[in-house]
């Protein structure tokens, strides 16, 4: 719960929503929190906003694009307005993360001026918003701000919204690690991977890391070129990784329309509790 005139924290409750048991489940997981948050706090909500992994259509009204997939097709709005009470916004966890970091985060730390500010969560996926002027950009198809599932190489291979070579298939974690293990023969997380690369004793941690900056900067010269953003903040996993702000950024400049990079890069700020401190700001 967020204090609605100061980035005050209130309440923070966390439970999980076993979405193995389905849809019903998750929505009944939702509201006994709603509840046992108001008990907490001694307060009623009359609005909740709720960051989701994946998007509500806008002309449909039903979840689309999903990795927890029992939500998708489904009217999770208007199910939670009703069983709740109260009006609920609804927005793409990416989303929630980036608008919480424009208004409450590094951006306002950093370069509290920046009209356009670009989020990315790269971990087990490749999430992504877009915020002007401190608002989210959802679009008319619900899609506005994403990156991970355009097409960026074919060596990615099938991805899982039905495409080829997404971002997402290239340069998330998993993606990563599977790549290291086909070429290597061996299973090792990301971190080893960026420890044998630093310590420069594996050919293959160091081809994959070169493989991690060669396509980023590939990637995020689209979002460059196309909405030019003050600022990109990166959070997940690998968004901790250093040479990612130095030669990730470096590999950005073959394929940008300028003859430098002026986009500054930065870390998150409010760490995991971001996209909860967005779903909040959705009001």
């Amino acid at each position: 719960i967020l204090h609605r005139d100061a980035a005050e924290v209130i309440s923070r409750m966390r439970v999980d929503t076993n979405a193995h048991l389905g849809y019903d489940h998750i929505v009944s997981a939702i509201a006994q929190l709603v509840g046992d948050m108001q008990k907490q706090s001694n307060l009623t909500f009359d609005r909740i906003g709720i960051g989701t992994p994946g998007t509500l259509d806008p002309l449909s009204m039903t979840m689309k694009n999903c990795n927890t997939t029992a939500l998708n097709g489904r009217h999770l709005q208007a199910d939670l307005e009703r069983i709740l009470g109260m009006k609920v916004k609804l927005s793409n966890d990416a989303n929630c993360f980036a608008v919480a970091e424009a208004n409450l985060g590094i951006v306002k730390d950093i370069l509290p001026n920046a009209q356009v500010v670009y989020g990315l969560i790269m971990g087990t996926g490749t999430g992504s918003g877009l915020v002007v002027d401190g608002k989210v950009i959802g679009g008319r198809q619900g899609i506005g701000g994403e990156w991970g599932h355009n097409h960026l190489d074919d060596s990615g291979g099938p991805c899982y919204c039905g495409k080829t070579g997404c971002v997402e298939m290239v340069i998330s974690g998993p993606a990563l690690q599977k790549f290291y293990a086909h070429r290597s023969g061996t299973n090792r997380n990301m971190a080893e991977i960026v420890s044998l690369y630093r310590r420069g004793s594996d050919e293959i941690a160091i081809e994959t890391m070169e493989r991690l900056f060669h396509f980023f900067g590939k990637a995020i010269s689209v979002v460059i070129n196309i909405v030019d953003p003050d600022i990109i903040v990166i959070g997940g996993g690998l968004g901790n990784i250093d040479e990612l702000y130095t030669i990730g950024v470096e590999a950005i400049k073959p394929h940008i329309f300028n003859n430098r990079v002026d986009t500054i890069f930065a870390k998150p700020k409010l760490g995991d509790s971001a996209g909860v401190f967005g779903a909040a700001l959705l009001w």
